[in-house]
């Protein structure tokens, strides 16, 4: 029964007649006998992304079964798992695969073990301005976009950037400390850092800063009680940190294409390539394929070993 003006003086809201009105419309154009599809209608545009996806992936998968036909620059025909013979008896193949593996997992560790201090420290200060610095300094980078920063690691990495122009006032020869796979892993690294940071506050915001209290007044020192009590509760965010982390860093293209040099690619740069120039759509459908399965092997592992983390939305493995 909507309000009226009595001998209070209430006059009812302006906003109140508004969402008043929506309702009046939503039940024109939803009546309530529709309220069961009420849901499906909410995730319908998800449902058709995935359809998308699937689709895609689906094309993709038909796609890897055709080889180049070199006399006609178009795919054959014929059905064939050619390419997927190629990319298994390839060593070039064989090196790139190992060293996205062996860059995403450097990347997982070195990320959080920077992320972490991070997270705690921002979660746990007591300085509204040390707060403040923190969180513009963890946000800012999603306003500068990754083939920006991966730039400005050029600048200040190259040969006659400030890291060799540092080194130089101390009479060391300039270094070359670009288009490598150590240049490739601090990259990532600090492309990854805003999100591994974002897994972890909240997990650590979870933990009550009491328990901490509580095992220091028992007896134990911060590095058991971080070791004891702070790293098994925040489990979670750190196996959905390493999941985020490590399956981005897998699947990138733009920081090993401009930190590499093109020495230091990526599965995705060597899809990029079949795709893009050489016009090799089946050998490129193949690598992308397992691009996906390597990743799906990936979580898979992980969770398996240790739960989905804060991306398990209330598992409590």
């Amino acid at each position: 029964m909507k309000p009226h003006s009595g001998g209070h003086g209430f006059s009812y809201p302006l906003r109140w007649r508004i969402m008043d009105g929506l309702e009046k419309l939503l039940d024109v154009l939803w009546p309530r006998r529709l309220s069961r599809f009420t849901g499906w209608l909410l995730i319908l545009p998800s449902l058709l992304l995935v359809a998308l996806l699937v689709l895609g992936m689906a094309r993709i998968a038909e796609s890897s079964l055709h080889v180049l036909d070199r006399s006609t620059f178009r795919p054959a025909e014929a059905f064939t798992l050619d390419n997927y013979r190629t990319v298994f008896g390839s060593a070039t193949y064989g090196n790139v695969f190992l060293r996205s593996v062996g860059a995403s997992v450097l990347t997982v560790i070195f990320t959080l073990l920077l992320a972490f201090p991070f997270a705690y420290i921002l979660v746990r200060t007591a300085s509204a301005a040390l707060r403040k610095v923190l969180l513009v300094t963890l946000f800012l980078p999603f306003f500068i976009g990754q083939v920006v920063r991966a730039y400005g690691i050029l600048i200040v990495l190259g040969t006659s950037g400030a890291v060799n122009d540092v080194l130089g006032l101390v009479g060391v020869a300039p270094l070359r400390l670009l288009f490598n796979f150590p240049a490739v892993v601090f990259g990532e690294v600090q492309f990854m850092l805003p999100f591994a940071v974002l897994m972890l506050a909240p997990a650590l915001t979870a933990i009550p800063q009491e328990t901490e209290t509580a095992a220091s007044s028992l007896g134990a020192n911060w590095l058991r009680t971080l070791w004891h009590v702070i790293l098994p509760m925040a489990k979670p965010g750190i196996v959905g940190a390493a999941l985020v982390v490590g399956t981005l860093t897998l699947t990138d293209f733009a920081i090993p294409a401009m930190l590499g040099g093109g020495s230091q690619d990526f599965i995705a740069n060597a899809i990029y390539d079949q795709f893009f120039r050489t016009a090799d759509q089946g050998l490129g459908s193949a690598l992308a394929l397992l691009l996906v399965a390597l990743g799906s092997l990936f979580a898979g592992i992980v969770i398996s070993l240790f739960g989905a983390g804060t991306l398990g939305l209330g598992d409590r493995r």
